[in-house]
């Protein structure tokens, strides 16, 4: 017996406790205040917009203010043909913008991505335009097209053209001259996320394509294309959705103009709700800018196979 008391059983081991929850949740608790703002201050525009698209809302006519379903709609597909022009001159000005600020992005990236004397110099000056605001930009074209000190005043002065020429005010010139100024300010964005993709291409893959007697249009073909594939993707899409909202660049140099030749649907837009004070019009027209870069992202992101590795 005194054996058996003796050889006592081992003390139970301490329950677990059950970890608390909080811990896990103080992360989401923190962030929590931050989310609900973000939220707010991103639904409720957007909530709105689509409340008064279906509103006539004009504060200057009050009496006419009221549920109007989808008139705004039909109004803008049927009976505004300023709204199919500036829709029109938004495709163009995007696929023209886009494409020559890839172009000459890749280009830029390419050629500061080899080693010479000055790079680091080199890399400032393409990436500083980046760092421009957009109202500054417009600002400096302003100057720079002026017809009296711009660069039309030089040209004079050399014989080339004649003097009193303005090229924001001249239908045939006022695209390209607008063109131009943006790509000084959008090709370095290109340039920048094409060169920080291209610093991960391992260099054993050129050695090896050397070796083998690959050319450098080859090396550049089949391993710098490929590797860049989501960057330029990705880029693409972002600077598309940007140069479709593009207002400031285009108000400041022409205001629209002349004769409306370079109105893209945002700077419309602007102009139906600040000018016009026709807010519902505008809300129904901004519904439809959204449906439609909705729409041209995913169909872009699926056709590009965005993710996905080439077969």
């Amino acid at each position: 017996m005194a054996q058996a008391a003796a050889v006592a059983k081992p003390p139970a081991p301490p329950r677990r406790r059950r970890a608390s929850a909080t811990p896990r949740r103080l992360p989401y608790l923190l962030i929590a205040p931050a989310a609900l703002l973000m939220l707010g201050f991103i639904a409720y525009p957007v909530i709105s917009v689509f409340y008064y698209s279906l509103q006539n809302y004009n504060p200057t006519k009050p009496w006419r203010n009221g549920y109007a379903g989808f008139d705004n709609f039909v109004h803008a597909f049927t009976d505004d043909p300023v709204f199919w022009d500036t829709l029109t001159f938004s495709a163009k000005w995007v696929f023209v913008e886009v494409g020559l600020q890839l172009l000459f992005g890749l280009a830029l990236a390419l050629i500061v991505n080899q080693t010479f004397v000055g790079r680091a110099l080199g890399r400032a000056l393409v990436f500083s335009p980046w760092a421009v605001s957009g109202v500054l930009t417009s600002a400096i074209w302003v100057l720079l097209y002026n017809s009296q000190t711009g660069i039309t005043r030089y040209l004079a002065d050399m014989g080339i053209g004649s003097y009193g020429t303005s090229w924001l005010s001249d239908t045939s010139t006022v695209f390209p001259a607008a063109v131009v100024a943006d790509l000084w300010r959008g090709v370095p964005f290109f340039a920048i996320l094409i060169l920080a993709d291209l610093q991960s291409v391992s260099k054993d893959l050129y050695e090896a394509a050397e070796v083998d007697g690959a050319s450098r249009f080859k090396q550049f073909w089949h391993i710098t294309l490929p590797h860049l594939k989501d960057a330029i993707i990705l880029s693409t899409l972002l600077r598309a959705v940007w140069e479709f909202n593009n207002v400031d660049l285009l108000y400041t140099l022409t205001g629209g103009g002349p004769a409306g030749e370079t109105t893209t649907l945002p700077l419309y837009i602007a102009n139906t709700s600040v000018d016009a004070h026709n807010f519902g019009y505008a809300s129904a027209l901004t519904t439809v800018a959204f449906v439609i870069l909705l729409f041209c992202s995913m169909v872009y992101l699926r056709l590009s196979k965005f993710g996905r590795e080439a077969k």
